[in-house]
């Protein structure tokens, strides 16, 4: 608790101490200082991949209010589960595209203002932490696994940007509540100060929340998925001179929750601070540093004796790290990117078994171990009239150590005490790329790239157990162990695509790419025996996946329409222990995946929208057992202004009543959102 309250201690006091000298220094240059609270400008060769923006409109006008939502925009964006950050396990919440999941680590790279935002322990992304209305954009780039992102971005890159004084104005505030009384409040305040700003914000969600069981499949200890989170956050930027800007985030968050059982209580929480360096002269440059401190509890309930049967009560983790990227001027038809980034995670975790018949104390385990990448890099990108080439590389070097796992008895005599030996490699990758600008209208594009991504120190060396009802009595025991002996993921892809503007506010874009993840860590099913079954985290050979990524944009006068729609073949490629894995498709990944926008703004400060979305079936196992049942469902969002500074906002999420079946294990099942309805008001003073 010390280091937390240490690093939470420091995360409030290093703007409040670097800012007024950041103000003296830009006292000096006043008329020639512009901030933008922002990063460098994107290289020219992103456009060789395929890349979607969200603006800042399309995240804040969904039907939930949520960051999840609001990336969903993007067709093949997926967690683990069907389950947002309201109603799932806060560790089954990793990102992924492209239908390159199959367990709940993230394989898609989340950045908040340059800084990875996955748990050091298990990798999950805490989005209930991430309000949208902190945001001023979106990035989500899929594949590209190499260059300036970091390692762990093998499915793709998610760049969130925070928003800057003039998007957010002086004061917003919004109270919203649905119709089971659950509420949302969220409030910022960002003054413009001399020639830098500040910003506070702060939300709040909670309520009783809906039901996850079906009521066919309830019994007395059933309860709703109640939720109880809040976050806070404090940035600020400043000049230092005229083209070299000080940027300073604090962010402190918990997050509980109930799931399906009264006393399933799960817990999170966190505490980051950074500080970055921009500037933007001739020599551009980006530093970053920061450090983050997360927690993570979870308490499981038997579904036979509805006693306590596991009390993760900790799980203390550390992410430290840094980025440093140089720009020099080579030319204007060059840009040229050289850098290195680090991060390191430490963690631990503290948990005691309980028997479900006595609710006594059978055994408690620790567990953990630091993972850690270096990574250098250098890309260029060059224009020749039409055409754009970029290519760059990238070596990692990367270590696992400190793992262990001890096992003792209630009364603290060892069972087990394992230490794991220590790992290191280096590993290099690269990506590469090209744009044809063929007319106004036209442009053609193509890349390959390979990456890397680290286990997590939760697949090395945690191993848990799930027990679920049958729906014919009795429970099934699913165990799933542990595996320091994991190996690094390795992306190895290419794309092609074309992009189309036959008007103005009309475009178009089509990208075919096939991706593989070799060494591709999965949930392998090892054998059942009676109503137990056995999993282990193992490296299948790979995850191979090729599919089509369309995408559509309109605009026209009031109206709008975003569309976007993934089709994607993935399979397992999987020889020796796994081979029973080989051809079958990976668990949690939908082959179609759709979502359609249609809005209208007549006026400033009016919208009217609805969104329509698509998942289609996926599996629940490895094994290809469970089958969930493909679900479509209606959003709606729509702000109507009562007074030059207050708005009146409605909500509506799956409006057509869609059961959406998020888990389903021989027969048991959870189910997701049900039909919503929400009402509140929003205050915006500028």
């Amino acid at each position: 608790m010390r280091r937390i309250a240490s690093i939470a201690t420091r995360t409030l006091l290093l703007p409040s101490l670097a800012f007024p000298t950041a103000l003296v220094a830009q006292e000096q240059e006043r008329s020639e200082i512009v901030v933008i609270g922002a990063g460098l400008e994107t290289a020219p060769a992103s456009q060789a991949y395929n890349v979607q923006q969200i603006d800042r409109e399309r995240l804040l006008e969904t039907g939930s209010g949520r960051l999840e939502d609001a990336l969903s925009s993007a067709a093949g964006f997926q967690q683990f589960r069907r389950s947002d950050s309201r109603s799932s396990n806060p560790s089954a919440q990793g990102a992924t595209l492209r239908a390159l999941g199959g367990n709940a680590t993230s394989r898609t790279l989340v950045l908040l203002d340059g800084i990875p935002m996955a748990d050091p322990f298990f990798g999950y992304i805490p989005f209930s932490a991430i309000a949208p209305e902190r945001l001023g954009s979106a990035r989500i780039t899929r594949g590209g696994g190499a260059g300036a992102f970091g390692a762990g971005a093998v499915a793709g890159t998610v760049e969130l940007e925070s928003g800057n004084a003039d998007q957010l104005g002086l004061v917003q505030a919004g109270l919203i509540a649905n119709d089971r009384g659950e509420t949302e409040l969220s409030g910022s305040l960002a003054p413009k100060v001399g020639d830098g700003f500040a910003v506070v914000t702060a939300r709040w969600d909670r309520g009783k929340g809906f039901w996850t069981t079906p009521a066919s499949q309830r019994v007395p200890a059933s309860t709703r998925a109640r939720f109880d989170a809040w976050s806070t956050g404090l940035r600020a930027v400043a000049p230092i001179a005229a083209d070299i800007e000080l940027q300073m985030r604090g962010l402190l968050f918990a997050d509980r929750r109930t799931l399906r059982f009264s006393g399933a209580d799960t817990s999170s929480s966190g505490q980051d601070a950074s500080l970055r360096l921009v500037g933007r002269g001739n020599w551009a440059f980006d530093v970053l540093g920061y450090v983050q401190a997360r927690d993570f509890s979870n308490i499981v309930i038997s579904s036979t004796s509805f006693r306590k049967t596991l009390d993760q009560r900790a799980t203390p983790s550390t992410g430290v790290g840094g980025k440093a990227e140089l720009r020099p001027p080579v030319g204007d038809n060059m840009v040229l990117r050289l850098g290195a980034d680090v991060r390191r995670s430490d963690g631990d975790m503290a948990e005691d078994a309980y028997s479900a018949a006595t609710g006594l104390v059978t055994a408690r385990r620790r567990a953990g171990g630091s993972t850690s990448d270096l990574g250098l890099f250098a890309e260029n990108d060059w224009q020749l009239g039409p055409v754009i080439l970029t290519a760059g590389a990238r070596a990692d070097r990367w270590t696992i150590r400190e793992g262990y796992f001890v096992e003792t008895t209630a009364g603290g005599t060892p069972t087990t005490d394992l230490a794991f030996a220590d790992r290191s490699g280096w590993q290099g990758s690269f990506r590469g790329g090209a744009v044809i600008t063929a007319s106004s209208a036209l442009s053609l594009r193509g890349s390959a790239y390979t990456g890397l991504r680290l286990p997590t120190l939760n697949e090395l060396y945690r191993s848990f157990n799930v027990v679920a009802p049958r729906s014919g009595g009795g429970v099934t025991i699913t165990t799933t162990q542990r595996n320091a002996d994991l190996r690094i993921e390795e992306l190895e892809g290419f794309e092609a695509g074309i992009d189309l503007a036959p008007a103005p506010g009309v475009s178009f874009s089509a990208t075919a790419f096939d991706n593989r993840i070799r060494h591709a860590i999965a949930n392998v099913t090892l054998g059942a025996s009676g109503n137990t079954i056995t999993r282990q985290r193992q490296n299948v050979d790979a995850v191979h996946a090729r599919g089509i990524e369309l995408a559509a944009r309109l605009r026209a006068g009031q109206f709008s329409f975003d569309g976007s729609l993934a089709h994607t073949d993935a399979e397992m490629e999987a020889s020796g222990v796994s081979s029973s894995l080989d051809g079958k498709r990976p668990a949690q990944t939908p082959r179609w995946a759709g979502t359609a926008t249609v809005s209208f703004r007549p006026a400033p400060r009016w919208s009217l929208g609805a969104t329509v979305r698509h998942v289609g079936a996926q599996f629940e196992d490895d094994l290809e057992t469970d089958r969930l049942p493909p679900a479509t469902t209606i959003d709606a969002f729509a702000q109507l202004p009562l007074h030059p500074a207050i708005s009146l906002v409605l909500r509506g999420e799956n409006l057509g009543g869609e059961t959406i079946v998020t888990r389903l294990q021989d027969g048991s099942m959870d189910i997701g959102t049900p039909r919503t309805f929400w009402a509140g008001i929003r205050l915006e003073i500028r």
